[in-house]
């Protein structure tokens, strides 16, 4: 911090007053400082000083980690359009394509120096990831009830039944028997293979067979393409597919209990200026993008998903219009 403050201010005395030192005191430091680093570090220039190559060299590895710490250590002086610091998060995939490219513009604009690492969520872990600070924050379901997790609600997933458009069961209307009796494939961040429509069932005393399951949700289409899978997926994670037609989307036979995806963190963080900062702009992006996909979503007709009111439209005019093209143009 006294090589830091010497380099910033270019003379002993200004570092000293910077630090709230004694000259001699900062002057005792820097003899220390050239024992161990076996170089004269500044030479007298005036007034000031002027450092060597060395310290100049040293200077720029040491820089950008100090600031860091200033701000991990005092995170009231945050200031995105200047701060250096790394935000490591846990979420989804689904999470990352909805925003993750929105965000990335958002920091070259207003915060060039700020890093976002995405960390993978198993969900099982979040609790304890956050205690431990090996994320900032999570985004997920809001399951934790704990004294020191905090969090906000962000907005209630959609989730919908889709499959390949050729599959026997897509050519009329989902009926509860031929859904639970068909092959269904399961996102499992956990590995668990009770998800929250085998709950659901189970209350009714109901089951399925989970053909296959997989950890991440972009896989998800590219296997209901090619395969006799069925999936009870949350619609956002097929957008693409369900605007473009790829694949036949249902409203589920039976009610789901609703979801809540929600920004975690950790109550010792309530004051992090900068956590603040990041909390405000990821909530913003996901709210506006999730508002985004239902608009485009209640513009399709896909099956029993429609609306009643649409559905009862196109009965009436007797037609049935290719709605998903539309959406997807506009």
């Amino acid at each position: 911090m006294i090589f830091d403050a010497i380099m910033t201010e270019g003379a002993i005395t200004r570092a000293a007053d910077r630090l709230a030192m004694t000259q001699p005191a900062v002057s005792n430091a820097l003899s220390r400082m050239r024992s161990a680093w076996k170089d004269e570090l500044f030479v007298k220039d005036g007034r000031g000083v002027q450092p060597t190559v060395f310290a100049q060299n040293l200077w720029g590895q040491v820089r950008d980690p100090l600031r860091q710490l200033e701000d991990a250590v005092d995170p009231t002086l945050f200031d995105p359009g200047t701060a250096r610091r790394t935000f490591r998060i846990a979420t989804s995939d689904i999470a990352v394509d909805m925003i993750w490219s929105s965000l990335r513009r958002l920091v070259e604009e207003q915060a060039p120096h700020i890093n976002i690492h995405a960390i993978p969520n198993t969900i099982v872990n979040n609790e304890k990831i956050l205690h431990d600070a090996e994320v900032d924050m999570v985004v997920a379901g809001q399951t934790i009830i704990s004294s020191v997790i905090r969090s906000d609600y962000l907005f209630s997933p959609r989730y919908v039944c889709a499959m390949r458009q050729q599959h026997p069961l897509a050519k009329k209307a989902l009926k509860m028997d031929d859904f639970i009796n068909a092959d269904h494939l399961l996102v499992s961040m956990s590995g668990d293979t009770m998800g929250v429509t085998d709950v659901a069932l189970l209350q009714m005393g109901l089951s399925r067979r989970i053909a296959m399951s997989v950890n991440h949700f972009s896989a998800v289409a590219p296997l209901l393409k090619e395969s006799n899978l069925i999936c009870v997926i949350p619609s956002m994670a097929i957008e693409k597919e369900i605007l473009n037609g790829e694949l036949a989307v249902f409203e589920t036979p039976l009610e789901l209990p609703p979801t809540q995806l929600g920004i975690l963190w950790h109550k010792r963080q309530d004051s992090d200026q900068g956590l603040l900062w990041l909390k405000g702009v990821v909530s913003s992006l996901l709210k506006e993008r999730s508002a985004e996909h239902l608009a485009y979503l209640s513009r399709c007709c896909r099956k029993s998903q429609c609306p009643k009111a649409m559905l009862e439209k196109l009965q009436q005019n007797q037609q049935r219009p290719d709605c998903i093209q539309q959406a997807a143009m506009s």
